[in-house]
């Protein structure tokens, strides 16, 4: 087993660190916690600090302390990336069910919903074990030279992601590097630097990593310099900088990393660091780590019930989503968001990524069926089902907390495919934005269906083909763009935060709510404010610990 299998595997060894502390709540929320039995004097070994640098990854599946409520700061951004959008419902046992995600979805969010901080805590923990992993890493003499660049570079690249995200949820954020050494240097103002110099500080991270990072890597978790030249050009897409996004897709798109030939094979957990990933939270399942806390934590409310699985019912995607994957006779996108029947014709992902009444699901041998659904009757007939593993599955843990050892996917290379095609069609390059976008649908077309239960028919009426006809109007090689950006990230955590760069989340959730609240009524008071919802509040712990007349709330907080 390779050494940083221990990605996987180690977060057990990481409480050694005592430079580390957990942000925690009311009064203790910056307070430091000294952890394990390391002396001071020994924390400069190389040993110790290469534990240092592994807690700084530990961290990425958002578990930060005992509790098992990862479910309130998951990696996989469930709850903010697919709930808030147009893709999914809360699900759960009603309304009252994990209240606090209702109240985000009817974008009634306020600063002391638990997981509006838990999500600040674990990323600004992620930045705290990065600093600190970096300090005793400078401070280190016996630490190989060489190694020392590949380490430095691999922490800057965690900083650069725990700060894009943050960025990504909060906008407006205290930006803290390894200079910082005591508590109070971790008390700053989220108005400190404007969001241009966020964003570039995010910028000089990736920068930083690509120009020090190996083009592999042998042991599995770690960043390449392909990973830090996607994440760059995913920094510069979230601004707008087209043309910079466009050239930093290119190394990447030049480089090892393909697609897969099949598009259900992308998320079986043995495959969860294949050529498509470019970057993924390593999970790991009967590992030694208490409770599995090294497995799919923070996505553990989200079995889909029914016989093999227990019912929390959670992350169920919306009548909407179903039908945006609806095709017409050529196999082209139809998105009129008319409910679907048995004889339309279907995208085919819809089945690898959705459960649905009537079709197989996995590997069970049994048919999915609608009472598999908790709340029915609220949250409607569909769970999830592109990030499941099966039961049947040695990657699956059949009892508490439920949890699976599949990777979480930060960056799949059809994302940069996707990215490039954004770009070129910014760019003016219609046709280069074709071609690339039918590569995303020639591998989902020439994938292996799901099949009816004995494997002798198609489960349902699919029909995909790439497009054909030269794309010659922006609008829509645009909206084609963002569509197939849609279907094929479905349920990956993304749709929310597209929606937001892209400029439209006002107008789609709004206009996906006045349909969706005559289906579901637990969206009747459910209202998109523009210039607020785009956002989650700054936490209110962090407010109190720090002041005020400090930190600075977002708007319509």
């Amino acid at each position: 087993m390779n050494a940083l299998y221990s990605i996987k595997l180690r977060k057990s060894i990481l409480s050694v660190l005592a430079l580390l502390m957990l942000i925690g709540c009311s009064d203790d929320y910056l307070e430091e916690t000294t952890y394990g039995e390391v002396e001071p004097e020994n924390m400069t070994n190389p040993e110790n600090v290469e534990r240092a640098i592994v807690s700084a990854y530990s961290i990425l599946n958002g578990q930060i302390d005992g509790a098992s409520n990862a479910y309130n700061s998951p990696d996989s951004n469930w709850s903010f990336g697919d709930v808030l959008s147009d893709d999914c419902y809360k699900g759960g046992g009603g309304t009252g069910d994990q209240n606090q995600i209702h109240l985000m979805e009817i974008y009634n969010t306020n600063p002391t919903i638990i997981d509006v901080y838990r999500k600040w805590m674990a990323l600004f923990e992620g930045i705290k074990r990065v600093n600190g992993a970096m300090q005793l890493l400078n401070a280190s003499e016996d630490f190989d030279g060489t190694l020392k660049t590949q380490r430095t570079a691999e922490l800057r690249f965690l900083r650069g992601h725990y700060y894009f995200e943050l960025k990504k949820i909060y906008n407006r954020i205290p930006y803290i590097d390894e200079t910082a050494v005591t508590v109070e240097d971790y008390a700053r103002s989220n108005t400190e630097f404007s969001s241009d110099e966020v964003w570039t500080k995010i910028e000089e991270e990736f920068i930083a990593a690509v120009d020090l990072l190996p083009e592999t890597q042998t042991e599995l978790g770690r960043p390449t310099r392909a990973a830090a030249q996607a994440y760059l050009a995913k920094t510069y897409l979230f601004q707008g900088k087209w043309q910079q996004a466009y050239d930093a897709t290119t190394p990447v798109i030049n480089s090892s990393y393909s697609l897969l030939d099949d598009f259900q094979d992308v998320f079986l957990p043995e495959n969860d660091n294949s050529s498509e990933v470019i970057f993924a939270v390593q999970h790991s399942i009967n590992d030694g780590q208490a409770d599995n806390y090294n497995g799919s934590i923070g996505d553990r409310l989200n079995a889909p019930g029914g016989p093999r699985y227990p019912s929390y019912g959670f992350h169920r995607a919306s009548q909407n989503l179903v039908n945006a994957f609806k095709t017409d006779a050529n196999g082209l996108p139809i998105n009129d968001n008319v409910d679907i029947t048995e004889e339309d014709i279907l995208d085919p992902r819809i089945d690898i990524t959705i459960g649905r009444p009537g079709i197989p699901y996995k590997d069970l041998g049994i048919l999915y069926e609608a009472n598999w659904a908790r709340e029915l009757e609220t949250y409607g007939p569909f769970s999830p089902k592109k990030r499941i593993v099966s039961a049947n599955s040695e990657f699956y843990n059949a009892t508490w907390p439920y949890v699976s050892a599949l990777n979480y996917y930060i960056i799949r290379y059809a994302e940069v495919i996707l990215w490039r095609a954004e770009a070129a069609v910014e760019l003016g390059n219609l046709e280069e934005a074709r071609s690339l976008v039918n590569q995303i649908r020639e591998r989902a077309k020439n994938s292996q269906y799901v099949q009816n239960l004995d494997g002798t028919a198609d489960a349902a009426n699919y029909g995909i083909n790439t497009y054909n006809t030269m794309w010659t109007n922006p609008d829509a090689a645009r909206a084609a763009v963002r569509l197939e950006s849609r279907l094929e990230l479905a349920m990956e955590g993304h749709r929310f935060f597209n929606l937001v760069r892209w400029g439209v989340a006002a107008d789609v959730i709004n206009s996906y709510l006045e349909v969706e609240k005559s289906k579901r009524t637990h969206l009747a008071t459910a209202n998109f404010i523009e210039g607020k919802n785009e956002f989650i509040p700054i936490p209110q712990l962090y407010i109190d610990a720090v002041g005020s007349d400090i930190v600075t709330q977002n708007e319509g907080y």
